[in-house]
């Protein structure tokens, strides 16, 4: 009987260490399944739905509005001159769209690499496409590489270049995008100058086609005012030490500006 009671205690003891490993196991995979989908959630808010394929109805509808000032084209061509002329060789075009940009930096032997990235796997597709990439010769294909990425999250990909634009972009993220945004390019990537364009909101009164309160695009989180952009631009070369020169894009109106307001920031040097 002695013996059974301690085969007994022993098999108890066993299925107790059994037990508490499963329950360990248990608690884990539950943690980790919990951890998974709070990671897919979070993924999920910066990737594309079909509604996001490009282009977008608000696309045309923006590229209505600003189509008689010629505006895309000036902001390109605005853009493409300050990065010649801060010497730039390697560019990253964040938010790069279907590849407008892209193809101006490939016409200019000065850029030896360009990296276009933008959220939508769709954009990048057309963005292939109409860059005609596949059918480049060697020496052209290797100064272009286009990558999928979100703009919210650190990406090693995005360090160790000279210049990057960031074309119409930072008015389609609402604030905690944004601010994860500033980190991801200004401490993060920290490239030596970036270019950033922004509609400037005070602008929109004169656009005929424009419904009065209306903002340009119907996936704008907000326009600013000269005062809002010139405040966040400064905010943002203080505390990643940068300083910025602001300047106007397009024809300026006395009351108004100009439809869009660009800053250039320069990494630890003299303001642009």
């Amino acid at each position: 009987m002695f013996e059974l009671a301690q085969a007994s205690q022993r098999v108890q003891a066993a299925f107790r260490v059994i037990r508490n490993t499963l329950e360990r196991i248990f608690t884990i995979n539950t943690a980790q399944r919990s951890l998974t989908r709070a990671a897919l959630e979070r993924l999920a808010e910066d990737v594309p739905s079909e509604d996001d394929a490009a282009p977008t109805r608000g696309d045309e509808e923006e590229e209505k509005v600003e189509r008689p000032l010629g505006l895309h084209e000036q902001r390109l061509g605005t853009v493409l001159s300050v990065l010649r002329g801060v010497g730039a060789k390697r560019v990253l075009d964040l938010g790069c769209g279907e590849g407008k940009l892209l193809r101006l930096l490939l016409g200019e032997p000065q850029f030896e690499h360009i990296l276009g990235m933008d959220v939508s796997w769709r954009s990048v597709e057309i963005a292939s496409d109409k860059l005609k990439l596949n059918q480049m010769g060697e020496k052209q294909r290797a100064r272009v590489e286009l990558i999928q990425g979100s703009l919210m999250y650190r990406d090693k990909r995005l360090e160790g270049y000279d210049a990057a634009a960031v074309v119409e972009v930072i008015e389609h993220l609402d604030a905690p995008r944004l601010a994860a945004f500033e980190r991801v390019l200004f401490e993060f990537a920290k490239p030596g100058h970036v270019i950033v364009t922004t509609p400037n909101i005070e602008y929109n009164a004169l656009f005929p086609t424009l419904p009065a309160g209306k903002l340009r695009h119907r996936d704008h989180r907000f326009e600013w005012t000269r005062s809002e952009f010139e405040v966040w631009a400064n905010r943002m070369a203080s505390r990643f030490g940068y300083t910025v020169h602001i300047q106007p894009v397009g024809p300026v109106n006395e009351g108004h500006g100009a439809p869009t307001q660009m800053g250039i920031f320069t990494r630890g040097g003299e303001q642009a």
